[in-house]
């Protein structure tokens, strides 16, 4: 068994290097086949300014029943800490220290989504970044979350009398490994189009069926894209989408599904394999394995 895993791991590092070989063609296929709208064209060669205009919202009011642990996968120990701690690490100080560096504007504000049980333990967090992460309670699902943190983004965004917060960059607190390139990548692809989200073609065969026993079809997997987060969409939107959905009671799977469900355009941003999402007791050896190799530092929020 601790063959087979190390082998896994192994084979999904392999994968990032050999996707830089494979991947142009996919994006050439998506760009060839949208050639006449500019919408899916490098939104690359508009001068970036950075995050400023950008709230980031991150989800952490799971219960990750998957894992089978005794406590939501968020807090669970990732190399030493908890794997809800690599988001707010990446949000809250690398990529303000990466901004510093390179003349961008660093992000507004975090609103992290916790269950009121567990704030407490992470206010003094909150009171270390003071005006710049806080508290939003989570919905009943997916969607009430996203709509109560965008809902505080936006009360934040008037109290500070800053800089307006037209985006909002929503991520899943199981996602401990996304990087920086991936981020600054999608929140560019979102300002020029209005939305977007980090994505990875699909490599695995999908077969459709009816009843879970018998195979329907197989879809052809060309045209299938594994989408990750964040994603980013313009914030007036996505609240003439929440508008939408509740009017016409409507079911979305995730945040620019709402776009979606308004006619106007998501773009895809190529991400990561890396960028996984944390859900099966395996994964976490996997995110270990991923980590050890880019010899990532110590996090340290307190």
């Amino acid at each position: 068994m601790m063959l087979l895993t190390t082998l896994c791991i192994q084979l999904l590092l392999l994968l990032q290097s050999t996707y830089a070989f494979t991947a142009p063609s996919v994006s050439s296929r998506l760009s060839t086949t949208k050639s006449s709208s500019s919408i899916y064209s490098s939104s690359n060669d508009e001068e970036f300014t950075g995050f400023g205009n950008v709230g980031f919202l991150v989800l952490a009011g799971g219960t990750g029943s998957r894992m089978k642990a005794n406590m939501p996968k968020q807090f669970l120990t990732l190399s030493g800490s908890p794997v809800l701690h690599y988001s707010l690490h990446l949000f809250l100080e690398k990529l303000p220290e990466y901004c510093a560096q390179n003349g961008l504007s660093p992000p507004s504000t975090v609103v992290l989504v916790m269950d009121p049980k567990y704030q407490p333990e992470y206010q003094p967090i909150v009171d270390k970044y003071n005006g710049k992460l806080a508290f939003a309670n989570p919905g009943v699902e997916r969607q009430g979350s996203v709509e109560n943190g965008l809902n505080k983004l936006v009360e934040l965004s008037k109290e500070n009398n800053g800089s307006p917060c037209e985006f909002v960059a929503v991520h899943d607190s199981a996602r401990p490994l996304v990087t920086i390139p991936e981020i600054e990548s999608v929140v560019k692809d979102a300002q020029s189009v209005g939305a977007a989200v980090l994505g990875v073609p699909c490599k695995a065969t999908i077969k459709e069926s009816d009843d879970g026993v018998l195979v329907q079809r197989t879809i052809p997997r060309a045209r299938l894209w594994e989408v990750h987060t964040p994603q980013v969409v313009e914030v007036e939107a996505l609240l003439r989408g929440f508008d939408k959905v509740e009017k016409e009671n409507l079911e979305v799977t995730d945040d620019v599904s709402i776009i979606e469900a308004l006619g106007e355009p998501v773009k895809l941003t190529l991400g990561e394999y890396t960028n996984l999402k944390i859900t099966t007791p395996e994964d976490m050896d996997v995110a270990t394995a991923i980590l050890k190799d880019r010899g990532d530092d110590q996090i340290n929020l307190i």
